[in-house]
Formats: structure tokens, sequence, C-alpha cells
């Protein structure tokens, strides 16, 4: 699903109306007190998660042990990821962009989003498939050849000159 650009750009726009919005009911101090709150918790997950030191990271170290029996830990990896991205949203100002941070946050949803993920690259990985060479020609040993003839004319050779 393709984010139109309008979206990208409306984004901030909504997250300013929510602040506004909630500054009126809360008061304006405890407004920033959330949003430096959430910035804080933010940088405190993104260093826990290990992004600041890749190696040290609790999914860094479940990623190793799955490399040495020679496995690929593509779930440890988006894991991290996904953790890093909602550090990352805790860090921007704004109360959507921490709801949709602790949503990445939270394992149950964490794996919910990644398997949402994984169904949609299977399908890319599948649409592409079916425009690459015929795979019973693949198994047969080659590419799929279409045989032709052609002529070469020297009016067409003198005219491309």
């Amino acid at each position: 699903m393709r984010v139109p650009l309008f979206l990208i750009l409306l984004f901030p726009l909504i997250e300013l109306a929510v602040m506004i919005k909630v500054g009126s009911v809360i008061g304006v101090g405890w407004t920033l007190l959330l949003i430096i709150a959430g910035a804080f918790i933010g940088a405190a997950v993104l260093r826990v998660a290990g992004v600041a030191k890749p190696l040290r990271g609790r999914h860094a170290l479940r990623a190793r042990e799955r490399l040495n029996r020679g496995e690929l830990p593509e779930q440890e990896m988006l894991e991290g990821l996904v953790i890093a991205l909602g550090g990352g949203l805790l860090m921007l100002p704004g109360f959507i962009s921490d709801a949709i941070g602790l949503l990445c946050l939270i394992p149950f949803t964490r794996r919910l989003m990644l398997g949402r993920v994984r169904q949609r690259m299977q399908e890319q990985a599948e649409r592409r498939r079916a425009f690459a060479d015929d795979p019973a020609a693949q198994q047969r040993g080659g590419p799929s050849v279409i045989e032709g003839e052609y002529q070469r004319r020297e009016e067409d050779r003198d005219r491309l000159r």
C-alpha cells in the first residue's frame, strides 16, 4: 500500500491539531511534560534495544545465536527493526506517533505487524515470480527461448547511420 504524498505532508498538521486539542483539555504544562517524557522514553527504548550499540541488544544476541547455528535470523532482525522504529516514533513530538510507537513496542501487536509485513513480502515475491522465466524451463537447464528469423537489410542499416 503506497502512502500518498499529501498524507505524509498532512501528518504533522494532524499531530499539531491533536496536541492543541490535548493541550486545551489537560493544559499546556501537562502536554509539554507528556511530549518530553515520550522523547525520553523513546531514547531509553532505543538504548536498551541496542540501536546505539547494535551488537549488544537482546535481539542481536538471539540473531547471533541463530547465525552460529547456520540459520537465517530474519525474525530477530525484523523485531529489532520494529523496536527501533517504535523508539524513534516515541522520540518524535506528538501523540499519534507516540501511540504508533507504543504499538511497535508491545510484543503482541509487534508480532501482528510483522506477520502482516511477512504476508505482504510473500505476496510481492509471488508477483515477481509470476513475471520471471518459466520455472519448468529453468529445471530443463535454461531460460525460455523463443525461436525466430530475422533479416538484415542494407537500407535499414544506412538509415540508422
